[in-house]
């Protein structure tokens, strides 16, 4: 048995964000991560290209994980586009008088996963237990105790941030909202020869969405989503037939296009937990909401919902509260409720709309992208959003 003030479970991004957020406050913190130590440190590239927003960008560099990401991993991106069908009018959002270079920036998962596992690991208060399977988790008291392959924490506050399929959600008897799109995404990185202007694209055709994503150094990340089965084949199709097909399925925008990376496959699932806290317990990431990836909003809310709960629990200890208070985590759940309820709904809504081909459905998107491109108030307040500037720093 040892002791630590903070238990958290589950060492992807949020996880360790949230453990150097609440280091920061004087904690002791472990953090329990299912894949092996060597894995850990160094993550390999499973294709998910993070587009980061501003405010995004200065909790990575308070947390000093900015720091880590090479400079040549960070791609701008100037202009985003959202189109429907072929030949039709896009709507467009850029920075034009807001007097910052870009709306966000691209940075690949496994770099931003690196950068934080090498700020924590630099941190005295943090214990990091790679391989380490959580195997029960029990209120005994004022303390939690989890049991894992290791042996038993004991601490003042469990956190779960094992993703959107969490186990530990349901170890604590806490339901969720699930919405199964009955698709799944292929991404991968591709060069062409064409430049992409660091203009990021998200198109609805008929029968497929495609986004296509720039990154540096002459390539674009491609997310494809298709039917499952559609997708397992293209994720084993010989490389050039890959290429002949992707060329196609993007109307050679981008001219010959030749795959560079590996390729993977997910699941679209949204995921909306009916609770994110209990006593002595509180959701982080996906395991609290496990957003469409359509608007790019769910690293950024992870990164938000692990900032609010140190700032909570920040508020609870100069009241006298231990951190794993019901009164400090419920005051977390309203927050964080606000912050994602919103957009949980607005973005499956999106979602449905622009990825059916019934003729109602095209003819909808058709004239709502016409009408959002002629509206400038609505163009710019989803501009600020994209960016979120709220305690803005720009890369570097």
């Amino acid at each position: 048995m040892t002791y630590h003030d903070v238990t958290i479970m589950g060492g992807g991004p949020t996880g360790l964000a949230a453990a150097l957020s609440l280091e920061a406050l004087g904690l002791s913190v472990a953090v329990l991560e299912r894949a092996g130590a060597p894995a850990w440190a160094e993550p390999a590239f499973d294709g998910r290209e993070i587009a980061l927003t501003h405010h995004s960008v200065s909790v990575l560099k308070a947390l000093g994980a900015w720091e880590h990401i090479p400079q040549v991993a960070i791609s701008p991106l100037r202009q985003a586009r959202v189109e429907t069908g072929r030949r039709n009018h896009p709507l467009t959002f850029d920075t034009q008088g807001r007097g910052v270079d870009a709306l966000g920036y691209l940075v690949s998962n496994h770099c931003i996963r690196r950068g934080l596992y090498l700020a924590a690991s630099n941190r005295p208060n943090i214990r990091l237990l790679g391989g380490t399977v959580t195997r029960h988790i029990r209120r005994i008291g004022e303390d939690m105790t989890v049991v894992h392959t290791g042996g038993e924490i004991r601490s003042r506050l469990a956190i779960g941030a094992d993703g959107r399929f969490s186990q530990l959600r349901r170890m604590q008897r806490i339901g969720a909202v699930m919405h199964d799109f009955r698709r799944s995404m292929l991404v991968c990185r591709m060069a062409h020869d064409l430049p992409h202007h660091h203009v990021a694209t998200q198109w609805f055709d008929e029968g497929q969405t495609v986004a296509l994503l720039p990154v540096n150094g002459g390539a674009s990340s491609v997310v494809l989503t298709l039917p499952p089965d559609q997708i397992e084949r293209l994720r084993t199709l010989d490389r050039d037939a890959f290429n002949a097909e992707i060329m196609e399925r993007v109307g050679n925008r981008l001219g010959n296009m030749r795959l560079v990376s590996t390729r993977h496959s997910y699941p679209l699932r949204a995921v909306y937990a009916h609770r994110f806290v209990a006593p002595g317990f509180a959701l982080l990431g996906d395991a609290a909401v496990g957003m469409h990836p359509i608007t790019a909003h769910g690293f950024n809310l992870g990164l938000k919902g692990q900032e609010s709960l140190a700032q909570e629990v920040a508020a609870g200890l100069a009241r006298g509260e231990q951190p794993g208070s019901l009164a400090t985590l419920r005051r977390f759940e309203r927050r964080h409720r606000l912050a994602t309820a919103p957009l949980f709904a607005a973005t499956n809504g999106i979602a449905t709309v622009y990825t059916r081909d019934e003729p109602a459905f095209r003819v909808l998107r058709q004239a709502g992208l016409r009408v959002a491109d002629a509206l400038a108030p609505f163009k710019s307040m989803v501009t600020e959003m994209l960016m979120d500037r709220e305690g803005q720093h720009r890369p570097g």
